[in-house]
């Protein structure tokens, strides 16, 4: 007989903490009160900046939940295929 080494539980318990984790995960913006009515170049820059960093974290956090619920998805295949295994 096989034995099965796929704790399913613990790792899809182990993937929803990582998905609370990236739901978590929020930068804070900076308050418009601090940069007032500053018409800089460096201040008009910065602040594109901060949104094009802001931006790219919101992407990344889609594909790291992404590649969180297809590896839920793959670790369900295989407790399915264990389970047809050992029948």
């Amino acid at each position: 007989m096989a034995t099965i080494k796929l704790n399913h539980a613990n790792a899809i318990s182990k993937l929803s903490n990582a998905e609370q984790a990236v739901h978590s995960l929020a930068l804070s913006s900076t308050p418009a009160s601090k940069l007032k009515d500053n018409k800089l170049d460096f201040t008009t820059e910065w602040k594109e900046r901060e949104e094009r960093i802001e931006s790219l974290i919101e992407e990344y956090k889609k594909i790291v939940l992404k590649n969180i619920a297809d590896t839920k998805d793959n670790i369900d295949a295989l407790k399915e295929q264990d389970e047809a295994i050992t029948r």
